[in-house]
């Protein structure tokens, strides 16, 4: 049964947005907090924005003033507005719950910053 799945990567040049969607079930996000994970080349996984169920927020200092997440109850859906984006964006960007993640992860969805 699939959980958490993520859409809306791509490829943007610097100083684009993409705005990221992640579909988790009824469970999941009903009762948990959720969030957006980054898996960068030769990094470990980050914490970029996190989203409690009272829709309180807190970012990254990377990605603070660019990123926006924000869920959909009624959709079951989380988002991650991304504006500003550099190439230090680039990475496989992940949804699970917060603050301890959930498996199976879904297959993320690659975001690549270049010109």
């Amino acid at each position: 049964q699939v959980q958490l799945e993520e859409f809306g990567g791509g490829l943007v040049q610097p100083g684009g947005s993409l705005r990221l969607s992640c579909a988790a079930s009824k469970t999941i996000f009903s009762n948990y907090h959720m969030a957006w994970y980054r898996l960068a080349p030769g990094k470990q996984r980050e914490l970029v924005a996190a989203i409690i169920l009272d829709n309180s927020t807190n970012y990254a200092d990377s990605v603070k003033g660019r990123f926006t997440i924000s869920r959909d109850n009624a959709k079951s859906t989380v988002y991650l507005q991304m504006n500003s984006l550099k190439p230090e964006d680039t990475g496989l960007y992940h949804c699970n719950t917060y603050p301890l993640p959930v498996n199976p992860w879904g297959q993320g969805t690659q975001v690549t910053v270049s010109s």
